[in-house]
């Protein structure tokens, strides 16, 4: 049993039963007046007679090391200065390198074991979701977190919640009707590691507290939990508050998994409402040893994103464990809350884009629903800009298949009456081409008839200019893409020329 400025001493270790020799080892962490109480009882039943008298508790030896300003047991090996062979003190976080004797560093995310700063493996990893602070002490998370999905990766920041919270559990009562409360004070993240939930036991003080006289006993750490009765219970002033006890020392890791380091938190103890984000839970380890908890306590909590549930939220225990732990040992807790949400980004929002009114045309920018995130980045503004309407594009294109109606007219047009001087011409040489082949001798003059005069002939002729005799002498084909062919009359001068 260990007491710190106090009479009264806890149990830190239980061993029951036959036990060979070994060792245990006690870390005192904090500079008070610290004392050690072993106890030994051979039964704890009260019978007649004396029994078990062959059963004894033996130690064999007490060693006490690192100690200021005193006197230890024994001494280990120390890091030596870089320019001789005195002794010399490694700064925090750095550990004794047995091959050189000298000082190293420890790694990024690992803190130093106190009591044991030998060899690179004195140098202890940290947790997933957590880092070392600058002494290299301690592991904590610093109140930020992220998680790679699928198609995203989710940013955490749980700063709001870094302050110490306290909760009171619904009352319980005694056996004789006594109303008492569990009272639980936890500090989430942040404050590089410290520890600032405390829990006090002001009953042998509390005839005194107007007196400013410090609690008796309290405990600091990052959960801890006591018990509290009111005051119009006990017929005090104020609220007595007794049985402080840790269940949280240090910082295990955060994570979305259920099981880190041998603890699990059940996730039917807290049934999800919204699938579409998982629970960030936080892992703690407490060192006090009881008889149940031969390993100390564990402590998970369980942060859901609620966007109902503004600034702190609220707190909730198992229901199937109404005093938060079902075995003694692991407690669990839901913390639901706006800020256990994502930070929002790009891909939770999406734009909406309006008709073209009178030439503007508007984007606006909404929240998918439901919004599961909060802070991050904002929506962006409305952006206004210039469009066409649709009569617009509907007036373009009744001009646009105008024009292309008159052209196919005019076009259909033109190359209907230029067909038709083709086809009268190539029906002329035809004709003549016929009448050149036959077998009647051409008539050398036209009939006439009576009463006309003979020496009125009628000719028709086409003579060519100089420059269009050099054309025709030079191609045949005229520039309509035909040839040309001399039509003769009887007399067999040139009339026409096609």
């Amino acid at each position: 049993m260990v007491g710190m400025n106090s009479r009264t001493n806890s149990p830190v270790e239980t061993w029951f039963g036959s036990k060979g020799k070994q060792s245990y080892t006690y870390v005192v962490e904090k500079n008070a007046t610290t004392s050690f109480t072993w106890a030994f009882q051979r039964t704890a039943y009260n019978e007649a007679g004396r029994q078990y008298t062959k059963d004894v508790a033996r130690l064999y030896s007490i060693n006490v090391t690192n100690v200021i300003d005193g006197v230890a047991s024994y001494c280990r090996q120390c890091a030596f200065e870089t320019s001789g062979s005195s002794c010399t003190s490694c700064p925090h976080g750095h550990y004794i390198d047995k091959t050189s004797g000298g000082c190293s560093p420890c790694p990024s995310n690992t803190y130093l074991k106190a009591h044991q700063p030998y060899g690179n493996q004195a140098c202890i990893p940290c947790g997933p979701g957590t880092k070392n602070n600058k002494m290299h002490s301690l592991c904590y998370n610093d109140c930020h977190f992220s998680i790679s999905m699928k198609d995203r990766t989710l940013e955490y920041n749980f700063s709001k919640l870094a302050n110490s919270t306290s909760f009171l559990e619904g009352p319980s009562f005694t056996s004789k009707g006594l109303k008492y409360f569990h009272h639980f004070n936890i500090s989430l993240c942040g404050n590089y590691g410290k520890k600032t939930a405390l829990c006090i036991n002001n009953v042998t003080d509390i005839h005194i507290l107007d007196k400013g006289t410090e609690f008796s006993k309290s405990t600091l750490s990052y959960i801890c939990q006591s018990v509290m009765i009111p005051s119009e219970v006990m017929g005090y002033k104020t609220t007595v508050s007794s049985q402080p006890v840790s269940l949280a020392d240090s910082f295990v890791g955060v994570t979305t998994k259920p099981t880190l380091d041998n603890i699990t938190s059940h996730a039917d103890y807290f049934p999800a409402k919204n699938g579409n984000l998982p629970d960030v839970i936080f892992f703690y380890r407490s060192k006090d040893v009881t008889q149940t908890c031969r390993d100390g306590r564990v402590t998970t909590i369980r942060l859901r994103c609620d966007p109902l549930k503004f600034e702190l939220g609220s707190l909730s225990l198992p229901s199937k464990c109404p005093d938060g732990t079902c075995d003694g040992c692991t407690f669990h807790f839901l913390w639901e809350s706006v800020e256990a949400c994502p930070l929002c980004s790009a891909e939770d929002y999406h734009a909406i884009i309006s008709a073209c009114i009178g030439g503007i045309q508007r984007t606006t920018y909404v929240w998918r629903k439901p919004k599961l995130c909060a802070g991050g980045v904002l929506l962006p503004e409305e952006k206004v800009s210039i469009c066409k309407s649709m009569d617009f594009w509907f007036k373009v294109g009744i001009s646009a298949g105008t024009c292309a109606a008159v052209l196919l007219t005019v076009m259909t047009c033109y190359f209907w009456k230029k067909n038709q001087k083709l086809e009268y011409k190539y029906s002329k040489l035809v004709m003549n081409a016929s009448a050149k082949d036959s077998e009647l001798p051409a008539a050398d003059s036209c009939a006439i008839m009576e009463g006309e005069d003979v020496e009125d002939d009628l000719l028709f002729t086409s003579k060519n200019s100089f420059f269009g005799k050099i054309k025709a002498f030079t191609s045949k084909r005229t520039s309509d893409g035909f040839d040309s062919v001399p039509l003769k009359t009887s007399s067999g001068t040139t009339d026409m020329d096609l």
